[in-house]
């Protein structure tokens, strides 16, 4: 049971979520994907006046149960079977947090950021208000998500979930390496006429 408190390698973990898409394929002839579930979610709860949300969200209902079980599971792996002990991060990596004042980083989430604390801060705001609705934007205008695209398209292989895989990598390069640096130091120091306010 000791392996269960420890984060599994990659050697692991990939292939488990790798059989998801056939499993669901083979067993339901569903697609993987997470995004498409918001949009039951909003159809089941809005009137069928809004046109986008006017279909028969029932024939989906099986995503529910879906997201259910991710919720489950995440609070089984955070709160049951949570690693108590410092993630280990690589010295290179740990120079880089300290140089854009990210201190706090023993949890998988830096929580100068991901905290109701770090939520009224500017870089806070950005980071999880700006940037949550740039992903919801980007995954409707994309017509998938990263799970969607990435692990059912290409499986498929589907020449636009190959394109978008691409991107999202390209894209997450450049906004690790040339905006989250610009972002992260927006906020550590607003100088207001003669008072400092640290963020």
């Amino acid at each position: 049971m000791k392996f269960l408190y420890q984060p599994w390698p990659w050697y692991v973990a990939g292939p488990l979520i790798g059989l998801v898409v056939p499993a669901l394929l083979i067993l339901g002839n569903k697609p993987f994907g997470i995004s498409s579930t918001l949009k039951h979610i909003c159809a089941s709860c809005i009137p069928n006046k809004v046109p986008f949300f006017n279909y028969d969200w029932k024939k989906d209902s099986w995503n529910f149960y879906f997201i259910g079980g991710i919720i489950l599971g995440a609070f089984l792996a955070n709160i049951v079977f949570g690693n108590t002990g410092k993630v280990k991060i690589s010295y290179e990596t740990t120079r880089d947090l300290l140089q854009l004042g990210i201190y706090k980083y023993n949890t998988l989430l830096p929580m100068e950021i991901f905290s109701w604390k770090g939520l009224f801060t500017v870089r806070g705001f950005v980071l999880i208000v700006v940037g949550g609705f740039l992903v919801g934007f980007g995954t409707r205008w994309g017509n998938g998500c990263t799970s969607g695209h990435a692990i059912t398209g290409i499986s498929n292989l589907q020449w636009s979930s190959m394109v978008a895989t691409v991107c999202f990598f390209a894209g997450g390069l450049f906004a690790t390496h040339a905006l989250l640096p610009l972002i992260l130091k927006i906020g550590q120091k607003v100088s207001t006429g003669g008072l400092n306010i640290n963020f």
